[in-house]
């Protein structure tokens, strides 16, 4: 009798977002893994083992923007035994967009993403998120620290008060401020690193997702991210109830990552093909 062909785990790589530890993904790790995932959340560059020893020496995530964080990435990638699916949130989602769209990985979701070039909505509370960063010229190569009541807007303006604390002190580390300008800066800059090849028709599968409470990304943000592709067959955009930036790492995270894993499940056919 032939033996059953046996069939290697596909890699999924997790990158977070700005301001948020790498470990804040450990649940969705070990429930991709669980689920016969080769699933891993490294961190950005510059960032220490835990949330405390990165919280103690915050000039090491200093200066780091987004062509920095994506070409960190595309060279854990290469030590990978196949190409990914990765899971991006935040300024995750759009090095994720980037690192697909290059042919670095099979196909990717892109959570409550960073937008991409072209994107023209900038609701007032998208702006009053990246205040912190945008108040100091000087912040572009510096590293920030959100307050407790900035991350409560930012992040957790969709949770308890008393939930939105305990993230804070669990997760949120300095980051750098320099991915916030490359973001304001992307509409006259002609090589922005937030530029994406738009064309979807010879890359692997794209799910965006938008949060319909997000203050950081505005649902429509996400959502005209994914507009923007053609001819579109490519990708698809899926707006999330009720929930805000921080849905990948609060109580509501399986609803997330039941939605996200149902998905993957679908276009793994098309991954193996």
């Amino acid at each position: 009798m032939k033996e059953k062909e046996s069939t290697v785990a596909i890699p999924v790589v997790f990158i977070h977002g700005l301001w948020v530890h790498a470990s804040a993904w450990q649940p969705w790790v070990d429930l991709f893994t669980a689920e016969g995932y080769q699933a891993e959340a490294p961190a950005w560059p510059g960032e220490s083992d835990t949330v405390e020893l990165t919280r103690r020496d915050p000039a090491r995530v200093a200066g780091f923007g987004v062509r920095e964080i994506t070409e960190h990435f595309e060279r854990l990638i290469k030590g990978l035994p196949e190409l990914p699916v990765v899971i991006g949130h935040s300024f995750g989602g759009l090095v994720a967009q980037k690192l697909l769209a290059s042919g670095a990985a099979v196909a990717a979701v892109a959570i409550d993403p960073a937008p991409v070039k072209g994107v023209r909505a900038l609701p007032f509370p998208q702006i009053r998120s990246a205040l912190p960063v945008l108040r100091k010229k000087s912040n572009a190569t510096g590293a920030v620290t959100l307050s407790r009541r900035q991350f409560r807007y930012g992040f957790g303006n969709a949770l308890e008060r008393a939930e939105s604390d305990r993230l804070y002190d669990r997760w949120i580390i300095p980051g750098p401020g320099k991915p916030v300008f490359d973001l304001t800066g992307a509409k006259k800059d002609p090589l922005s690193p937030t530029e994406v090849d738009l064309d979807d028709s010879g890359r692997g599968p794209l799910l965006i997702l938008g949060g319909e409470r997000d203050h950081t990304i505005p649902e429509v943000v996400a959502r005209q991210a994914a507009e923007l592709y053609r001819p579109g067959t490519n990708t698809e955009y899926r707006a999330v109830p009720g929930r805000g930036h921080s849905l990948v790492f609060d109580s509501g995270w399986a609803e997330v990552a039941r939605i996200t894993l149902e998905w993957l499940r679908h276009t793994e056919s098309r991954l193996r093909g």
